[in-house]
Order: C-alpha cells, then structure tokens, then sequence
C-alpha cells in the first residue's frame, strides 16, 4: 500500500475547524479526506496548475456534498502563486510533488508564507524510484535535502511520521522571527 489520506491525516494533526493548503492537490487523493476531518467549520484549498484535475476534484467535491473546498489554480514556483492570504492556514500539506517541482525553493517559501505563525508543512514524498513505480531516480528528493531546504524557507523541522510504504513524512513547524 502506498499513502493513505485517512491513515495520513490522524499522524499530521488534522481536526475540525482547521484550514488546510493541499499543494499539487492532483485528483484529490487528500481533498476529499481532508474536506471530511476539517468538518463544515474548516477549509481546504485544492491547489494545482493542472485545471482539468481542479474541475475533477471540484466535481468529486459536489458529488459527495463537500462545501468547504476552494480550488486554487496556481503556479507553486512563484512567489505568492497561490493568492492565499499570508498566516491564513493551520497545515500545508505537500504530497508527492517535490520531486516534479524545479524551483523547490520558491514552493516552500510559498508553504511558509501561507501557513500561520506556529503552523505546520507537511511533506510526503518518495524514499526512491523503485524501478520506475515513483518518481524517475534523479528525481527523488532526499529527507535530508528537504530539511535544509526548509530551513531556508524558515521553517524547522518537527518530527518523522511514517505515511507508508516507499514514502517519507515529514513535519516542519514556521518559525517565528
């Protein structure tokens, strides 16, 4: 089994109220689950480049009854991409994206700027490629180039959770200057 979102969200701290960034949202593996736990009293912003897997998540959304997701079409490699409010969000969840993105940088310095002081990003992504199963080999983004990424992106590093088979998971707290 690879990640699951209900598996997932309980090791990341998702509750109700909460609002929640899902970075490189894709088919919404995370949205919907995420749209569940936050409950009518949270929200979750689906962000992706892709629109026609935004109107996909958009039409799962209105078919089990969420009300509580924005889609966000954005480019993550520039600053302030998302138009998401600064210090507007309790978690930013990143999930097997790092290893498409170029400007690694510039997308977490987006995570960092969107999260509240004292938030949390959370980044999944792959151990390795595993044959070509993940992300091509020169792809994979290493646990420890993560961290020091992030540290850039003033965000420190928290704890290790264990989001399944072939991935990493990681917690960062935004540091408060």
């Amino acid at each position: 089994m690879f990640t699951s979102p209900a598996r997932v969200l309980p090791l990341i701290g998702i509750k109700e109220g909460m609002r929640v960034a899902d970075f490189g949202a894709g088919s919404g593996a995370y949205v919907i689950e995420l749209a569940h736990t936050v409950g009518v009293d949270g929200v979750v912003y689906a962000v992706d480049i892709q629109k026609e897997l935004l109107d996909g998540v958009l039409r799962e959304a209105e078919k089990a009854g969420y009300n509580n997701i924005k889609i966000v079409w954005a480019d993550l490699e520039k600053v302030e991409g998302t138009k998401i409010g600064s210090g507007s969000v309790d978690v930013v969840l990143i999930s097997n994206l790092l290893f498409q993105i170029k400007d690694k940088q510039s997308l977490l310095r987006e995570a960092s700027r969107i999260v509240q002081p004292y938030g949390q990003v959370v980044i999944i992504d792959w151990t390795d490629s595993f044959n070509g199963m993940g992300p091509q080999k020169d792809a994979v983004v290493l646990e420890d180039d993560v961290i020091e990424l992030a540290k850039e992106a003033h965000l420190s590093f928290k704890e290790r959770i264990d989001p399944g088979e072939h991935h990493y998971g990681l917690i960062f707290d935004k540091h408060i200057s």
